[in-house]
This record gives structure tokens, sequence and C-alpha cells, in this order.
């Protein structure tokens, strides 16, 4: 058997990479998500990664679908594409390099930052730029990334992530004393998201998003919502739960 992860592709997918690895611009395309990693379910669909230097020419991309250019996602998520081709769900997802190797270089020294992108509870840090490569395999082309777990790295964001689940429990309080019964539930969940990174952060292990992190992160076993999941006695169970 092939261990060449190309060699693997069904065909839908093997003639989008064709498409974009020909493309200006693009220096290689990569499998991620839950493909490259392992954790396939009925609902994975297909991540292929476009790594390109300063500009990419969209054009041969746009032929198969809408196409949202690079910046429109975000200064971290970028842009990409949602497509179907021949029935087969297909995220095509931009990095521009020169943003990568930044933020990676600035990850090394435990340096990161954290925007809050739809879609996700605790944000996204930029690490996760980094994350991707390491958690990724190389369909066409060449990255030449560490994607080592740095040590500055893991107290940082370790330390970080614990204080905003300490600041974010200490608002799901506020809230619970004011009979805010759904600010408070928000906040218990953000606060469980933030724990399991920080988690992650002192295993050294790579983030790539919140899909299945509580239980990655070994956070499985949370106090049940029930009639009293808004009052600030639960806050302190849940918070306690969290902090074991």
């Amino acid at each position: 058997m092939s261990t060449d992860p190309a060699s693997r592709l069904p065909s839908a997918v093997a003639a989008v990479v064709d498409v974009v690895a020909r493309s200006r611009g693009v220096v290689a395309v990569t499998l991620g998500g839950s493909r490259s990693t392992g954790g396939v379910d009925e609902a994975s669909d297909w991540d292929l990664g476009v790594f390109y230097r300063s500009a990419i020419d969209l054009g041969p991309l746009t032929e198969l679908g809408t196409v949202h250019p690079p910046g429109s996602w975000g200064r971290f998520m970028n842009g990409g594409a949602w497509l179907e081709v021949d029935g087969v769900e297909i995220d095509v997802i931009l990095r521009d390099l020169d943003v990568v190797d930044e933020w990676s270089s600035r990850a090394r020294r435990g340096d990161y930052e954290v925007d809050q992108l739809l879609g996700y509870l605790a944000g996204f840090p930029s690490y996760t730029l980094l994350a991707e490569v390491a958690s990724s395999q190389v369909l066409t082309g060449s990255l030449d990334i560490d994607t080592a777990y740095p040590e500055a790295l893991a107290r940082e964001a370790a330390s970080r992530w614990g204080f905003q689940r300490d600041f974010t429990l200490d608002y799901a309080r506020m809230h619970a004393r004011r009979g805010d019964v759904l600010a408070t539930i928000g906040n218990l969940a953000r606060a469980a998201m933030e724990e399991a990174h920080r988690r992650m952060a002192l295993r050294q292990q790579w983030v790539l998003n919140e899909k299945r992190l509580l239980a990655t992160a070994g956070l499985v076993e949370l106090p049940i919502l029930g009639p009293d999941a808004g009052s600030e006695a639960f806050v302190n169970d849940f918070a306690a739960a969290l902090t074991d």
C-alpha cells in the first residue's frame, strides 16, 4: 500500500489539488483536519491547505466555486472556499506563508494573540497557524517549517489561558448573581474551552480548533446543566470541576 497521502485521495479531491497546485504563487498544498490527524467521522469533509507566498492567482479555483480572497476571513483565517465537487465536500483554506512564518516565529518566543472568529468560543490563537502545519500532510510542494511545540509557548499559553479561564468564571458568577441564566451558561462554556487550551499547552499538544477539544483535554465529566445551571452555586461547582 502506498504511503503517499496524495495517492489515497478521492478523484474529486485530487482534481482540486491539481488545480490549486498549478496556480501561480502556490508553494504547497496540504491535507489537514481530521483526514490528516485520524479523527474522521461521518461529518468529516476534506480540508486542503493552500500555502502561497505573497500573492496567489485564484482564477483557476474560482472556476470550481465561490472563492473568498485573502483577508476576507480575517488576518489569521485569511480566505478560501467551501466547495462541493462530484458530491464531495472540500474546504480550501488559503495560507499566506509570510504570515505563517511571522506568527510561527513569534510562537517560538512564547508570543501570540487571539482573535474572535465566528464559530469559536475561546477564540483563534495565532499559533494555530503553526499547529496546522504540524498536523497536516504535504500533498504537493514542500514546507520548511520547524513544527516542534516551543517550550516558551507552552509556559506562556498555559499561564494566559488559566488567567482567562478564571476571569471568565468571575463573569459567570456576576451574571448568576444578576439572574442572567443564558449569559452565565455562555461564560461557563467559554471557561471550559479556555481550560482545555491550558491543558493542551501544558502537554505541548497542538490544537487546531474547538471540535472535540473538551474530550481531548480530558474534560468529559463536567457538571450537567440542570434547573440550577444559572445559580452561583452551580458556577462554583463547575469551576471546581474545571480546576480539579
